[in-house]
């Protein structure tokens, strides 16, 4: 078996034809780009794009297998230049029965099912073309759909306060997945705000895979979060079988986040007085102002639905290790990120690989040094908030 780091939740800003696809997300996330970015500057391994149920996008698939720059992979997914697997995946909203709307990533194994996925979810979305459209379909109604076309779906960000399942729609799988269909929901996206730690207060989740992935809006962003996978191959039979548990296949050997108080819904935020609440948990009213404006934490979410008060972790579940992304560490602008990827050939070698006296060769002694102390997860962090990403400073 290889291990390999996956990233399987990125967007798509336009197609090659500067068609809109996700509109929050940068013009140069085009699929051919990212596929690039991916393999010369992140070495990000195995990659899940996830607009490519968008016309425009899957012309630009197809030009890219006609030229030979991607080969369908024999046990599905494809390779681009023997290095990266590329998923072909969809972002979809359901809207639930008590008004509750969640996001899910629906993966296929080929251009050709996708196209399907394509030509079935155009009768219940407003246009095709764009991304993450709601389908006023039901989370139910939506795995029927991809499990029916082999494809296998993955709640998204599955604990943050706008569109996930625990977020605002229901404190159990069940709660959208009755009659036993939540036994086909394998994997969870654990999203920015959360960790395995926090996530494993809810024991339906034991026996389910966590995944972390970067949700990525701009190039840049690209495997922010990310996972390390052992695997016999890299291609999507292997690697969704892995992500369904089957550890003779193979398994998540790492989760590699930032750390929850740096993402942008940790705790609780009063709107009315702008504050991160940083009290007990859960806290659903500012104590500084009293007032019930409060976008409701991740943290203060999960204490109030949870089925355990403390966090009991199975014996499958691999260690998550707090990743503060490069470009958030102290002292490392856009420049100095070209200077270390130019001299250490891709991110993950920089995170992971070089020692402090290389970066020392490349980069002034604090800023290498803040490096190291980001990888050893000894920077100081203040939370966020109500939309406010953390920051990591070194005091």
């Amino acid at each position: 078996m290889q291990q390999y780091f996956m990233d399987l939740h990125i967007h798509i800003g336009a197609s090659s034809d500067k068609t809109p696809v996700k509109i929050t997300a940068s013009r140069n996330l085009t699929f051919e780009n990212i596929v690039k970015e991916a393999y010369g500057r992140k070495g990000i391994d195995i990659i899940g794009i996830i607009d490519c149920a968008s016309p425009p996008v899957i012309e630009d698939i197809k030009r890219m297998i006609e030229q030979g720059e991607l080969i369908l992979l024999p046990g599905g997914g494809y390779r681009y230049k023997d290095q990266v697997t590329v998923f072909l995946g969809s972002e979809v909203e359901s809207k639930e029965a008590e008004g509750g709307r969640a996001h899910f990533l629906a993966f296929f194994p080929t251009l050709e099912q996708i196209t399907e996925f394509s030509k079935i979810l155009a009768q219940y979305v407003t246009n095709i073309s764009l991304s993450s459209q709601m389908t006023y379909l039901s989370g139910k109604e939506i795995l029927q759909i991809v499990d029916g076309l082999e494809g296998v779906l993955i709640p998204a960000h599955a604990f943050t306060p706008y569109k996930s399942i625990y977020g605002n729609c229901a404190s159990s799988l069940k709660e959208i997945f009755p009659d036993d269909l939540d036994l086909k929901i394998k994997t969870i996206e654990l999203g920015l705000s959360a960790d395995t730690e926090m996530a494993d207060h809810f024991s339906e989740l034991s026996s389910r895979t966590f995944l972390s992935n970067s949700d990525a809006h701009s190039l840049s962003k690209i495997g922010r979060e990310y996972n390390l996978i052992q695997v016999k191959k890299p291609d999507f039979e292997h690697i969704f079988a892995v992500l369904a548990g089957k550890e003779e296949i193979g398994q998540i050997v790492a989760n590699y986040g930032m750390d929850p108080r740096l993402g942008k819904y940790h705790r609780s935020f009063c709107e009315n007085c702008q504050s991160t609440l940083v009290g007990e948990p859960p806290q659903f009213e500012c104590e500084y102002c009293g007032s019930e404006r409060v976008v409701r934490g991740v943290w203060d979410r999960i204490v109030d639905i949870c089925d355990r008060e403390f966090s009991i972790s199975p014996p499958h579940r691999p260690p998550y290790h707090y990743q503060i992304p490069l470009e958030n560490i102290p002292g490392v602008g856009r420049k100095t990120v070209e200077k270390l990827i130019d001299a250490f050939k891709s991110e993950m070698n920089v995170l992971h690989r070089v020692g402090l006296e290389e970066l020392k060769d490349v980069v002034p002694s604090r800023t290498a040094e803040n490096i190291v102390l980001a990888r050893e997860g000894k920077l100081t962090l203040l939370p966020g908030g109500g939309g406010n990403y953390g920051k990591a400073v070194r005091k």
